[in-house]
């Protein structure tokens, strides 16, 4: 049976949650929280996936835009080799500036690749994560008989 009682004027009254939890059972409770905790899930993986979907399409703009601007510094750099080989071209001759111009560029060439070469050298791949999972203990990793 249920009490009507009158709370007394200095009594806090209860709040819905410790009303529901006085009438209600342990096992409808947990029940409530599973499957709140199944939705709110849920909310979160679709959440992520649309800022996924907006950051990839953002990122992809990018990408876009920066190839457009390597293209176009392509043309930069071809034109003004271009000049250089006209002008040296009037001092020197076309084929003595043609490959001035060449080894110029191979010069250049040479030198991003071997600091191209160290930054790859440098990587590391997941450090954080490979000194992270070296710390789980044997107990909670998966046995041979599982794989």
């Amino acid at each position: 049976m249920t009490e009507n009682r009158v709370p007394d004027p200095g009594q806090v009254p209860p709040t819905r949650a410790e009303v529901k939890a006085e009438n209600e059972s342990l096992g409808d409770l947990l029940s409530e929280v599973s499957r709140d905790l199944s939705v709110l899930m849920r909310q979160e993986l679709e959440l992520a996936k649309a800022e996924l979907k907006e950051s990839g399409t953002r990122a992809g703009k990018g990408v876009g835009m920066m190839v457009g601007a390597a293209i176009a510094g392509h043309f930069v750099l071809l034109f003004l080799s271009i000049g250089l080989w006209d002008a040296l071209g009037a001092l020197i001759g076309w084929g003595w500036s043609a490959v001035i111009v060449a080894v110029i560029w191979a010069i250049i060439g040479a030198i991003l690749f071997a600091v191209g070469k160290k930054q790859m050298k440098a990587i590391q791949g997941m450090p954080r994560t490979t000194e992270s999972v070296k710390k789980i203990p044997e107990t909670l990793k998966p046995s041979e008989e599982a794989r």
